[in-house]
């Protein structure tokens, strides 16, 4: 038999939800087979949906060699860090993501996406250690498409993970703004308020009629030009490609947006070495209320567009020197 005392960072999950993270190598119907025969929860059988507490004892009916098996880590070579630090106390982090790189990892690249390049770097500062968390790693609130840039937030403890994802599904809290060019002239502020639908298999969304969820998107021109503009826009949902997707369904692609841009213009931009949209997530703004943790109440947390998005703005808006 194997004790497992429930810390803060495993509290307030389903029992099974917890073990499918626990034992990474079991299958899901062994995950279940085990709640049913193998599994106490403070002396007693659980259901699969009980949910754990702060100091429940979990008490698993296998042998040390088999925990050993199922609990087996594949290793992982450590992932260069690209990302800069823009806010850190004890239990958040904010950081500034390069362009090209995941926030998770995908079908094609698991190894060096930002989340772990962001355990690594708490590795090294000594605020995280995998070899004493039975089920918790550190995870962004956010996500940031692999080319557009800026702000990401982390809970580097399960507490403030779940305390900043719920100011994030319930809208409140934390307003998230972007800047971005796009292709006209955008002189007039806009509010896009529709349904949007992604296809999963073509990793596509759009504005449908039917159906799918709610996207709202605040758009503001900052500077306009005749054939391109720089706008702030501000998301209250977090739909994905929203931006992307409202501001070409008015008839404003994102320059150099491959996926919902304008073939043409894109064409012309390449020779100028702009191949990807230009959208930077550069501001963050946390309301003064008690539900925003204490260290971020109303405060604005900024990162400056990068190099390669400041000289494209003066390329195409401001004009060559």
């Amino acid at each position: 038999m194997v004790k497992l005392l429930i810390t803060e960072n495993e509290a307030n999950q389903r029992l099974d939800r917890f073990l499918r993270k626990y034992l990474k190598r079991a299958s899901l119907s062994g995950i279940y087979r085990m709640i049913r025969k193998d599994v106490k929860l403070n002396g007693r059988r659980a259901g699969e949906d009980t949910m754990l507490k702060a100091g429940d004892e979990l008490a698993l009916y296998i042998t040390d060699e088999r925990l050993a098996q199922l609990t087996a880590e594949r290793k992982k070579p450590a992932a260069r860090k690209q990302f800069r630090v823009i806010y850190e106390d004890e239990d958040i982090l904010i950081v500034d993501k390069p362009r090209g790189l995941l926030t998770h990892g995908d079908s094609r690249e698991k190894k060096n996406t930002l989340a772990n390049q962001v355990c690594g770097y708490l590795q090294e500062k000594g605020d995280f250690d995998p070899a004493s968390e039975k089920t918790f790693t550190p995870a962004p609130v956010n996500r940031l498409d692999r080319n557009t840039t800026g702000l990401v937030i982390f809970g580097k403890n399960a507490a403030a993970l779940r305390e900043l994802t719920q100011l994030i599904r319930r809208r409140e809290g934390i307003g998230k703004f972007y800047l971005t060019i796009v292709c006209g002239c955008f002189d007039t502020p806009a509010v896009f308020e529709d349904r949007m639908a992604k296809d999963e298999a073509k990793n596509i969304s759009q504005v449908t009629a039917d159906g799918g969820k709610a996207a709202v998107t605040r758009v503001r021109p900052v500077r306009t030009g005749e054939r391109f503009s720089l706008v702030e826009a501000g998301i209250l949902t977090g739909r994905t490609h929203q931006i992307r997707v409202h501001l070409a369904n008015a008839g404003f692609p994102l320059a150099g947006d491959a996926k919902y841009g304008d073939r043409r213009i894109n064409g012309e931009l390449r020779k100028y070495g702009i191949t990807t949209q230009l959208l930077h997530a550069y501001r963050l703004e946390f309301a003064d209320i008690p539900q925003v943790p204490q260290g971020l109440r109303g405060r604005i947390i900024e990162a400056p567009a990068p190099e390669n998005f400041a000289r494209a703005e003066k390329l195409l808006i401001r004009g060559k020197d």
